[in-house]
């Protein structure tokens, strides 16, 4: 059975990632690997519930925060888990390091905190004590939150997160830098103002350098 691999994508919105997560997936499957392509919040029916709570509803960062984690741990149980036991690929739209940009920078959050509840959620019986369940690759669509807005703008009705400011998308991208010093390796920058083709092929190499794509 080959290794599960988990896959993460990740930028602010209108940075266009949602969109190449089927490409990536047709490119796996063609290269004769099984994926599963699930997002967050969401991914479970639990998830998905809490997801619609916490991306419509007013509530102060720490209340956002335990939804998203919350909705992580059910989504990692019945989800994620047991595709990578199984060898499957994980192709996710966003995980924990969004938390941290949004939450996080974003919202001005304590990082330490949310760093506290990664420890619990992440923490799952396939790795050995003390590991956290991380993505293997993340790929981070990398775009000035100004030509993002223009690309979101009348594209549809804004959830409470689309319809924040720009200087509210500055801190969040700051807030994926921050992550990406911190774990090098994890992280490939894609540069999401190309054209789409060209970041396609940048998110297929990155996939490719790992030796999970022919």
């Amino acid at each position: 059975m080959p290794a599960g691999h988990f896959i993460s994508l990740e930028g602010i919105d209108g940075a266009g990632k949602s969109s190449h997560l089927e490409a990536l997936a047709a490119a796996l499957r063609a290269s004769g690997r099984s994926v599963v392509v699930t997002r967050e919040p969401g991914g479970t029916p639990l998830a998905e519930h809490l997801r619609k709570l916490a991306l419509g509803e007013p509530m102060d960062a720490l209340t956002e925060a335990l939804l998203m984690f919350a909705a992580r741990r059910d989504h990692l149980i019945h989800v994620i888990e047991p595709a990578l036991a199984r060898g499957d690929v994980v192709l996710c739209d966003r995980f924990t390091d969004a938390t941290f940009a949004y939450q996080g920078g974003g919202r001005g959050f304590d990082r330490n905190v949310l760093g506290q509840l990664e420890a619990w959620v992440q923490a799952v019986p396939a790795l050995a004590a003390g590991r956290l369940r991380q993505p293997d690759l993340t790929l981070w669509f990398d775009l000035a939150p100004a030509i993002a807005a223009a690309r979101l703008a009348g594209a549809r009705a804004p959830d409470k997160f689309e319809s924040q400011s720009v200087a509210f998308f500055e801190r969040v991208v700051q807030g994926y830098a921050d992550r990406a010093q911190r774990d090098p390796g994890r992280f490939v920058r894609i540069d999401a103002e190309q054209a789409r083709e060209a970041v396609l092929q940048d998110a297929l190499a990155a996939v490719r350098n790992r030796g999970w794509v022919a």
